[in-house]
C-alpha cells in the first residue's frame, strides 16, 4: 500500500480540488457517518461515510469536515470529539481535538459539542452552503436550525447564505476516477474476496448450510483485516434465483448449485465477486450449458470495457450473448434481434451488467451524461456481472428449472484493456470442478 504521506497529499489535493469547484464564497459541509443502534444499547459496527472518508481519512463518528475557500483563518476545519477518559474507557480511543489538526491536515479543530455556536458564524457572509441534502435527517434539521438562526439576525446586518448546493455531483465525479492509491486498495479487497471465494469453494459439500459458507468467506476477510462489504449472498438451488437472497440459512443439496455473491472491504474499499459453482463439485449437463452462456457473457463484456467505448456496451454485448444462448437452447423462441429488441431475455435476466465500484459496492457516478451513456477512461473501475435464473415455470424446460448463475468480476479500465482484478479465484467449468474435487 502507499504509504501514509502520500495518501494524506492525496486528500489535501482532493480537498482543495472541492473548494476550487464550490468557490470563494462558498462552505461546503461535511459530515460524518452517525452511529446506527442495532438493537436497544447496542450499536451495529461503525463504517465512516464514504465522502467524509474520501476528503479526510477520519473514521470517528460525531464528525463534521468544513472547507471554507480562501478563507485566511482556515480553509479546512475539523469538528470532533474531545478525548475523555471516562468515556474511551468504554467505548475505545479518541484522536482528540489537540491531535486533530496534527493527524489529519486540517488548518484548526473545535470540540464538536460547541459547533452550535462557531458554524453559523462560519456560514455567515457565504454566498452559497454546498451540502447533501436528505441523507440523514437530523443533520439536514441542524443545518436548517444555523440559517434561521442567521434570519434571525439578519436584522442586525448578519448575511445569510441565499442558496444550497448539493455536494453529490462534485464529490460523486471526483470519486469515480480512481488514483493510484485507490487502485492499490481495490486491488487489495479483489485479493481479499477472490481468496474468500476460494476458500469457501474449498469447504462446499452436499449437507452443508449455507451459512457455513458465509462463514468461510467472512472468517478469511477478518484474517486479512478486511470487513465484508455487503451481507453476503448464498443461494443453493432456487434461491441462487434471487437475486438479493440474504437468509442462508438451507442446507446445500447433492446436484444444486450454489450461487456465492460476496465480497471484502479494505481500507473502506469494496470488492464484489460471483461464482456459482456445483455442491458436490460436478457440473450436470444441464447446469453446464447455462453457465457456459453465462461466462461467455461474462467474458464477451469484459472485452468490452475499453477506453472510449460507452458505458453501456458492456451489457449489450451480454445481452446478445444471453439471448442467442437462450435461444440455441429453445429457452426463447424467435428471431435474436427481434428478442433483443424486445427484450424478451429480462424473464431470465433481469439486471444490469454491472455498476461502478469503490468506496461503495455500488459506487457513485453518473452513468449517463447529457442524456447519453458515458465514455469509459482510465482510472474508471466497475463490475461485469451477467445472470441468467431460470424459476420453477412450464414455461422453463423441465432440465433447466431453479437453475440460476451468476458470474462476477471487478475490472479497471486502463488505456491497455480491461485489467480484471478477480482473477484470483476460478471461473472456468474445468478449474472449477479441479479445485473443489481437489483434497
Amino acid at each position: 500500500m502507499p504509504d501514509s504521506r502520500t495518501i494524506r497529499r492525496e486528500r489535501s489535493r482532493r480537498r482543495k480540488n472541492l473548494m476550487r469547484t464550490i468557490g470563494k464564497d462558498s462552505i461546503a459541509i461535511i459530515p460524518a457517518a452517525p452511529v446506527k443502534m442495532r438493537s436497544r444499547d447496542t450499536d451495529y459496527r461503525y463504517r465512516q461515510d464514504s465522502d467524509f472518508y474520501y476528503l479526510t481519512g477520519f473514521e470517528e463518528p460525531e464528525s463534521v469536515a468544513v472547507l471554507i475557500s480562501g478563507r485566511r483563518a482556515a480553509e479546512y476545519i475539523i469538528f470532533c470529539r474531545e478525548r475523555d477518559e471516562m468515556m474511551e474507557t468504554w467505548n475505545g480511543r479518541r484522536l482528540g481535538v489537540d491531535q486533530a489538526p496534527v493527524e489529519l491536515d486540517a488548518d484548526d479543530a473545535f470540540p464538536i459539542d460547541d459547533i452550535d455556536d462557531i458554524l453559523p458564524g462560519l456560514m455567515e457572509g457565504r454566498d452559497r452552503v454546498f451540502y447533501s441534502m436528505g441523507r440523514e435527517t437530523l443533520f439536514d434539521n441542524r443545518i436548517i436550525g444555523w440559517i434561521n438562526q442567521l434570519k434571525a439576525k439578519s436584522g442586525s446586518g448578519a448575511s445569510v447564505p441565499g442558496e444550497f448546493v448539493s455536494l453529490d455531483f462534485h464529490l460523486q465525479e471526483m470519486r469515480l476516477y480512481k488514483s493510484r492509491s485507490e487502485l492499490t486498495a481495490l486491488r487489495k479487497a479483489a485479493k481479499i474476496s477472490a481468496a474468500g471465494h476460494v476458500a469457501a469453494m474449498k469447504a462446499c459439500k452436499p449437507g452443508r448450510m449455507e451459512y457455513e459458507l458465509e462463514a468461510e468467506l467472512i472468517s478469511t476477510y477478518r484474517a486479512s483485516g478486511a470487513e465484508h462489504s455487503f451481507l453476503p449472498i448464498v443461494g443453493g438451488g432456487v434461491n441462487g434465483c434471487i437475486l438479493h437472497y440474504t437468509e442462508n440459512n438451507a442446507e446445500l443439496r447433492d446436484g444444486d448449485l450454489v450461487l456465492v455473491d460476496s465480497g471484502a472491504e479494505y481500507n473502506c474499499y469494496a470488492g464484489d465477486i460471483t461464482r456459482t459453482y456445483p455442491v458436490n463439485g460436478e457440473f450436470t449437463p444441464a447446469q453446464r450449458e447455462i453457465y457456459s452462456i453465462v461466462l461467455e457473457a461474462n467474458l464477451a463484456a469484459i472485452d468490452k470495457v475499453v477506453v472510449g467505448n460507452h458505458w453501456n456496451d458492456p451489457h449489450v454485448a451480454a445481452v446478445r450473448v444471453i439471448t442467442r444462448g437462450l435461444v440455441d437452447l429453445g429457452i426463447l423462441k424467435g428471431d435474436v434481434k427481434t428478442l433483443i429488441k424486445d427484450q424478451a431475455y429480462r424473464q431470465f435476466f433481469m439486471h444490469r451488467t454491472g455498476h461502478w465500484l469503490g468506496l461503495d459496492t455500488h459506487d457513485v457516478g453518473e452513468y449517463k451524461v447529457d442524456g447519453k451513456w458515458r465514455l469509459l477512461e482510465a482510472g474508471m473501475v466497475l463490475t461485469i456481472e451477467p445472470g441468467i435464473y431460470l424459476p420453477d415455470k412450464s414455461s422453463v424446460p423441465k432440465r433447466y428449472r431453479t437453475i440460476g448463475i451468476r458470474v462476477e468480476d471487478d475490472v479497471i479500465v486502463t488505456d491497455n484493456g480491461p485489467e480484471v482484478i478477480t482473477s484470483g479465484v476460478v471461473k472456468h467449468i474445468a478449474d472449477i470442478e479441479a479445485l473443489m474435487q481437489s483434497d
